[in-house]
């Protein structure tokens, strides 16, 4: 599979948002000044509760949606203006079935190459299919496959055309293990051919664990972008959990400095703690625990999950 970056794209980001904003006619505002730039090559999560405005900004990005007010360039090339030539560098794997289903896998896929004015390939469109276990398949027709097969050819024909950017809008939602599994293994491929990919998921461990950034979008507004281990760093918050031999009855006066909490069964000490105090260290904190006279049988160290960073900053901002 042969994939490149078209010239004029060599030396911009692969979308480029300023200030997008875009009111339905019911005066629904489904985004709110969205300035975001994604690079070329990297794998980028946009995160948000149903309804935050994700679909309606891929959407824009892809030329499905008109422009509001502001701009959108996809490798440099005004969505409007130059609407064929961006449209061109985007693949899209949408959330519905969008497939003619009297037509079978392999003329599905020579028919979306066309459409973006490809010379037809039959070596490229074989690798496809071959990647998502679809080659036995090429000569059957869409109506007679299972909804993890469809959702396979999706995929396929969101690839067809040998794009420079990947759109994946919730591709996993309701699928099987296999096809999890299989799409991971393409996106890494994809990526390391200098693909840029952006990824809509409800299952954020999924963003977590092959993005590059982070974007959490809410109310048509965007929340913030930062690069996944940054964010992780920084808002991942650290606790230390000491599990006690005996329950306690009260917490030592000698612990009262530090900031503990007790769990419910009063026989769990939690310590929330970054690696870059410069006081009240986790060793502070054992050695205390240690002088008080408490027994401890267990100690573990934890740090909040993504999923639970999305969940607080979303909920704070609601």
């Amino acid at each position: 599979m042969v994939l490149s970056a078209s010239p004029s794209s060599l030396s911009c980001p692969a979308i480029d948002v300023r200030n997008l904003s875009k009111v339905y006619p019911d005066g629904l505002t489904a985004l709110n000044q969205i300035n975001l730039q994604i690079q070329q090559g990297e794998i980028f999560a946009l995160l948000g509760p149903n309804g935050a405005g994700k679909t309606t900004l891929i959407s824009i990005i892809c030329g499905l949606v008109n422009v509001g007010q502001g701009q959108v360039l996809v490798g440099g090339r005004d969505v409007v203006s130059e609407y064929r030539a961006a449209r061109k560098q985007i693949g899209l794997v949408p959330q519905e079935l969008t497939l003619n289903i009297f037509d079978n896998v392999w003329n599905t896929l020579v028919f979306s190459r066309g459409v973006f004015g490809k010379p037809r390939d039959d070596a490229h469109l074989e690798s496809v299919l071959k990647s998502l276990s679809l080659w036995d398949k090429r000569h059957t027709k869409i109506q007679s496959l299972s909804g993890g097969m469809k959702r396979r050819v999706l995929i396929a024909k969101a690839l067809a055309h040998e794009p420079d950017i990947l759109f994946l809008d919730e591709p996993t939602a309701g699928v099987d293990v296999e096809l999890r599994r299989d799409m991971w293994r393409l996106v890494a491929s994809l990526r390391a051919r200098g693909v840029t990919i952006i990824l809509t998921t409800h299952y954020i461990e999924e963003a977590e664990a092959i993005a590059d950034r982070i974007g959490i979008i809410n109310h048509g507004e965007i929340l913030l972008v930062e690069d996944k281990q940054a964010l992780m760093n920084k808002l991942g918050r650290k606790q230390l959990i000491l599990h006690l031999r005996n329950p306690m009855t009260s917490l030592p006066k000698s612990l009262e400095k530090f900031v503990l909490q007790r769990g419910e069964d009063s026989q769990t000490l939690i310590y929330d703690y970054d690696d870059n105090q410069a006081s009240h260290h986790v060793t502070d904190v054992l050695s205390a625990v240690h002088a008080s006279g408490l027994e401890v049988d267990d100690v573990q160290t934890r740090q909040r999950s993504l999923e639970e960073i999305f969940v607080g900053l979303v909920e704070g901002e609601a």
